[in-house]
């Protein structure tokens, strides 16, 4: 599984992983999803359960967005790098807030390069 940011609205993460699960499946699309049972708390945008993808595509971040449009719920869409190549000590990501197909935010994220790998939200920001 990739080392991304991908949720749903908390209470929504399992119904979410397995429809997208049921529409990689009937697109062809190899994609899996699964369920983290992790959650990350914002303070703007309430609480997300955590997803995992096997699968980074232009593909699969539509179907991030169709879920949050299909279920209206809150989806965060992480993967988005910083252009800087500096070592540190923590690995952060990037990423977007959607409601259905609208941007409603952004949120800088940090984990820990070795150990826990439960991703902490640095910085975020409202649209």
């Amino acid at each position: 599984m990739k080392d991304q940011v991908y949720g749903a609205e908390k209470g929504n993460g399992q119904r979410v992983a397995e429809w997208l699960n049921e529409q990689a499946i009937s697109t062809g699309l190899k994609l899996e999803v699964k369920f983290e049972n992790n959650i990350l708390s914002t303070e703007n945008f309430g609480d997300f359960d955590l997803l995992s993808l096997s699968d980074d595509s232009i593909k699969s971040r539509k179907l991030i967005s169709k879920a949050g449009k299909r279920f209206g719920i809150k989806m965060i869409e992480g993967g988005y790098k910083e252009v800087a190549r500096i070592i540190r000590r923590k690995k952060s990501d990037y990423a977007k807030v959607l409601k259905g197909e609208k941007v409603i935010g952004h949120l800088e994220l940090e984990t820990s390069r070795f150990g826990s790998k439960k991703w902490e939200i640095k910085s975020e920001e409202r649209r």
